[in-house]
């Protein structure tokens, strides 16, 4: 099909009688309910278990509006045709970035003694540790991560959007393309050290004696898995909501089915990968994360997670049809939704029967903490997403490269 028939399309803003336009009111609503219970309760006795509940949904969340960050500055660089179509929800989700420094702040205000035996603790490990882990660096360095997320996720989604008010101004146009050219190639180092570090500082460090070189690979895997596993649920959200009905093809849902399968395969690969070298090392100092989740009911999510993260996942979605039919694939992503959870649940609260809770609390145990937070969690991002989803098109419609997007078509 020539490009010439490519008709634009015309269904690119959210009706006003959608869920999508609901979403900040109900955004909202659950932010101030979850989000309010867990920090009220963070006020009382039960503030350790509710601030490792509230890091979770946190870690959560990020992790899926930095697997978008990452997806976009690396899409961009490599000038992708076949994502155009679905392009502007990865802006949208990114760029609610600025706004998880609020949500961060509780951690530093309120939890960091909870959360965080280096800030209270010390032995010759910690001291040697004490010129990275100390509490003025610590806030420093999370100053930089979100000032710099913040700088270059709000540059690409405004000259994203303000293509689309160029009309016919093509020169313009290239100007805008070029300068987000010039700043999604660097931002790519940018983003990989950030998120990297902000997985040792926020995650890695709640057992502090503890470390691995592969962590932030890890955390960057579980990101961008989960980004692209949400993204193909929005996208067929937004179809059934009445939008891009013809723009988002089965070859569209087709690519995003081989990525999300694809990073089923890179998160086993780096989990197996840190794993084995623990193991066969044998350090003292390593072997104590795995060694903790070998324990107290936790055993059973280590077992499981190879199972249920990789072996099934990886049968389900290595067959075309289901990459190409909406609800078996759909299926698949909320099943990986899901143990995107239940990984960030397995690296975060084991933390807390080894510190936070004492000798008694070491056992697995699911609180109401934990869904409260969480819907809060959800809530606040869906609140935000939803405000600047509605408020521009939900297609990039000047992108000079959206005609070959829309013909796009898998051989």
């Amino acid at each position: 099909m020539s490009h010439h028939e490519i008709q634009k399309p015309t269904d690119i803003t959210i009706p006003d009688t959608s869920l999508f336009a609901k979403l900040p009111v109900i955004g909202g609503v659950l932010a101030v309910v979850g989000l309010g219970a867990t920090l009220g309760s963070a006020m009382g006795a039960d503030k350790a278990r509710a601030m490792f509940s509230y890091l979770w949904a946190f870690e959560s969340v990020l992790a899926l509006v930095l697997g978008a960050f990452g997806f976009l500055v690396i899409d961009i660089t490599v000038r992708s045709q076949w994502s155009i179509v679905v392009r502007r929800i990865a802006e949208t989700m990114q760029a609610t970035l600025p706004f998880f420094f609020v949500l961060w702040l509780p951690i530093a205000l309120i939890g960091m003694h909870e959360l965080y035996p280096w800030t209270h603790e010390t032995d010759a490990i910690l001291e040697r540790k004490r010129w990275f882990l100390s509490t003025g660096f610590w806030w420093g360095r999370a100053i930089v991560y979100f000032v710099l997320w913040t700088v270059i996720s709000r540059f690409l989604y405004t000259s994203s959007v303000k293509l689309d008010g160029l009309g016919d101004n093509q020169a313009e146009k290239d100007k805008i393309i070029k300068r987000t050219w010039a700043v999604a190639a660097p931002g790519i180092l940018i983003y990989a050290l950030t998120q990297s570090f902000a997985a040792v500082d926020w995650m890695m460090s709640l057992q502090p004696h503890w470390y691995s070189t592969i962590y932030g690979v890890y955390y960057f895997s579980s990101s961008i898995l989960v980004f692209f596993a949400v993204t193909t649920l929005v996208s067929m959200a937004l179809q059934r909501a009445g939008v891009l009905k013809t723009a988002i093809t089965p070859e569209h849902f087709h690519d995003l089915g081989k990525f999300t399968f694809g990073f089923v395969i890179f998160w086993a690969y780096i989990a197996f990968s840190q794993f084995i070298l623990i193991w066969y090392a044998n350090i003292p100092e390593e072997t104590e994360f795995y060694m903790l989740r070998m324990e107290g009911g936790w055993q059973w999510v280590s077992y499981a997670l190879p199972v249920l993260h990789f072996a099934l996942p990886f049968l389900y979605l290595v067959s075309r049809q289901v990459k190409r039919a909406r609800w078996p694939l759909a299926l698949g992503c909320v099943w990986l939704v899901l143990m995107h959870l239940l990984d960030m649940y397995w690296l975060i609260l084991p933390a807390y029967g080894a510190h936070g809770g004492g000798e008694h609390h070491a056992h697995l145990a699911v609180s109401w903490l934990d869904f409260a937070a969480l819907l809060g969690m959800v809530g606040a991002f869906l609140a935000v997403f939803g405000f600047l989803l509605k408020k521009n098109k939900v297609i990039a419609i000047n992108d000079p490269r959206l005609a070959d997007s829309l013909a796009h078509e898998n051989y």
